[in-house]
Parts: structure tokens; sequence; C-alpha cells
């Protein structure tokens, strides 16, 4: 087995066999999907003397790639496009989320439908936008109003999106009783002992907080959503709310585990209580409005994060911009402003640069966009390379949970 192969394996040890095995698969299936699985990997390799651990210390999502961005519907339902994935959230040099991001560019090329001279131009499209944004030191976010081009329509979408067509393929009536179809892509069979106790110790959460107050529980199963989370615990809850009878919801709760960016970095933390608030909180600082619902919740003396199901849908489809240069560059130019949005709305937290030290550092971009830019070409080799031996593996059976 080669040694790449042993630390993922090592690395995910404790999951749920029949979900880590579905996280396994989906690792073979290209660059790009191995190293959305794989965020462990980044920073175990990324040298201690990096220049780019040299940037401002900052609230950072830690698993930047092209598929952590998508819509989501906040407390005000008002659709926003943003930055949606916080399990390895933690304060860090702010370069580590653009280095990696424009890393999964260069994996995702052959979908993106892009040459290595695509990829410089997309490259300086989001390096001289993030620096920019970050220069002006003003802070918006890209919500329906906000939004043109592409991610408007994107956010049209999501916006009139119905309901109840969405909710009714995932439910079925078994025995005259709303349950969640189990379809081993969307959901898995969860034990009766687990679905027991978390149905009664989530619910007895709910009954105490005003956000939550008047749901009830009617069935629950792993959820199956992701690549690097996929194999820990997550559930998928069908609910109801008192104030509507008849009608139903999903909500999406995960177990929340330490960031792995710490076990190979010792940047400065502040202490959380759990690392389900650490989640939230850095969602919260991060976006300009939460999701639906968002929430630590304690059952059974493990912490999770809860909030509003999204549909899977709601990300965009980077296939249908395959050779796309112009929307690509404008999809680009979106992210950036999000990441420098993100890092001087949060900014000033516990440790974080504040807007002058953000602002003075953009002054420097022409010193750091070039390590930024080496770093991501070199490690996607890295990758590219580290896929093949794992696909190996996989391929001789040797890959199991």
């Amino acid at each position: 087995m080669h040694s790449v192969t042993s630390r993922i394996m090592t690395f995910n040890q404790g999951r749920i066999p029949e979900l880590l095995n579905m996280k396994y698969d989906a690792m073979r299936e290209n660059p790009f999907r191995f190293f959305r699985g794989t965020c462990h990997l980044f920073y175990e390799d990324l040298p201690a003397r990096s220049p780019l651990l040299k940037s401002p210390l900052t609230w950072v999502c830690g698993d930047l790639h092209l598929e952590n961005f998508g819509s989501f519907k906040a407390d005000n339902h008002i659709p926003y496009f943003d930055i949606n994935d916080f399990d390895e959230s933690v304060l860090a040099p702010c370069l580590v989320d653009p280095t990696r991001l424009l890393c999964s560019v260069l994996l995702a090329s052959d979908v993106l439908g892009i040459n290595k001279k695509g990829a410089k131009k997309l490259f300086d499209t989001f390096l001289d936008t993030y620096a920019n944004t970050l220069a002006t030191g003003y802070i918006r976010s890209l919500e329906k109003q906000a939004a043109t081009g592409t991610i408007k329509l994107f956010l049209d979408t999501v916006r009139n999106r119905k309901h109840k067509p969405f909710i009714m393929k995932r439910m079925e009536m078994r025995n005259g009783k709303p349950r969640l179809i189990i379809d081993k892509i969307k959901t898995l069979k969860a034990p009766k002992e687990s679905k027991t106790q978390i149905k009664e110790q989530v619910q007895a959460w709910m009954s105490q907080h005003p956000q939550t107050k008047g749901y009830k529980i009617l069935d629950i199963a792993y959820r199956i959503a992701g690549t690097g989370s996929l194999g820990g615990t997550r559930y998928a809850l069908l609910v109801t709310h008192a104030d509507m009878p008849g009608e139903h919801y999903l909500l999406d709760l995960k177990l929340a585990l330490p960031s792995c960016i710490l076990n190979y970095h010792s940047f400065s933390q502040p202490e959380w209580p759990d690392e389900a608030s650490r989640v939230t909180e850095v969602q919260k600082r991060f976006q300009a409005a939460s999701p639906a619902l968002l929430h630590e919740v304690e059952a059974g003396n493990q912490h999770y994060i809860l909030k509003v199901l999204q549909p899977s849908a709601d990300k965009i489809d980077f296939q249908s911009f395959n050779g796309k240069t112009k929307k690509l560059e404008e999809i680009l130019y979106c992210m950036a402003q999000i990441c420098a949005w993100d890092c001087l709305r949060s900014g000033g937290r516990q440790g974080s640069a504040i807007a002058d030290e953000l602002i003075d550092f953009a002054a420097k971009a022409p010193k750091w966009k070039e390590a930024v830019f080496e770093y991501a070409s070199s490690y996607a080799v890295q990758v590219t390379k580290d896929f093949k031996a794992y696909a190996a593996d996989y391929d001789a059976g040797k890959v199991k949970a």
C-alpha cells in the first residue's frame, strides 16, 4: 500500500463504515474529488516555513474549494451566495483559503475545460479581485439584489424553487406515517438505537429554544452529503411544526469534529465551549445572514450543528461552464470578493486581523500573488500523483473501511 493511502485510512479511522466506503468510492472518481476528501493532506504537506503562513491571521473556512460555495436561504428568507462549509474553520493565515481554492481550480481543469494558460488567467482574476476588495476595506454580501450575471440567474432559480416538490422527493407515507425515503444516495438507514437516542435528546433540546420550539421530529436517517465529511455522524431529520400541521421540513444535524488543520500547525486559537460552537460562530461571523435555524446542539454528551437542510442542487454545476472562460472568470471574480468580504466581516475578533492590517496586506499583493500561484500549481501536481497512487490501491482492493 502506498504511504498516501495509509495516511488517508489512518485519518479516517472511527467513521461509520458503510458511509466511509462511500467516501472512498467517491475519492476514486478524479483528482478533484480526491482533493475534496483529503483536506488533512493539504495541511500536513504545507511547509511550516511557507510564505503563505506569514499572511495576517484571519478566520478561514479552512477547506475552501469550488464546491464549498453555494446558496442558502437565511433566516430573513433571502437567498445568499457564499462560502457554506465551516467544519475546518480556525484562526489561520488568510492566504490558505485562496491557495486551496485555486489549487482546486487546477484539479478541476478537465471539468472546467481550461488549459494552463486559461488557469493562469483565472488565477490573476481571482487574486487581483481578492487584493482589490481587501484594499477598499468595505464589506458587502452577494444576495439576489446585489448579484449580476450567472450568480443572479442562479439565485433567481433558488428563490423561485417551491418547497413542496423538493420535500416530496425526500419523503413518503409508510403505514400512514410520513417517513424519509432511504435511497442510499441522499440517505442511509440509521440504527434504531441511534435514532431513538437522537430523537429523544434533540427533541428535548428543541423544545427549550424559541426558534425551534414547536418542531416535532417524525423520522431520522443518516445523511449522505459532501466528500470530506462523509463517514462522520450526520443525520437528516424529517420534522413538522405545531403551527403548520401537514407541512414537512428537513433539518441537517451534523456531529462537529476538531479542525484537522491544528493537527499540523499551531496557530494560536481562542477557547471554545465545544467544536459545534466554533463552527457555528465562525459561520455567523463570515456570512451577512445565517442559514435558517443554525444552532449548536448538545445530545448525548456530543455536540452537533443544526440547520435547515439545503438542497444539494443549490450549488453551481461547473460542468455546464466547460470551456466558457468568460463565465468562469465572472464566477471566480465573485468568489474572490466573497473571500475578501468574509475576511473583513469577521476581522478584529479574538485575534483576527483588523481591516487596516488587511488593507496594508493588500498593498503588498505583487509579492504574495506569486507565492500563491506557485504553491497552488505545484501542489496540484502533487495531488494528481497522490490520486494515482490511491487509485492503484483502491483498484487493488486495499481501500476499505
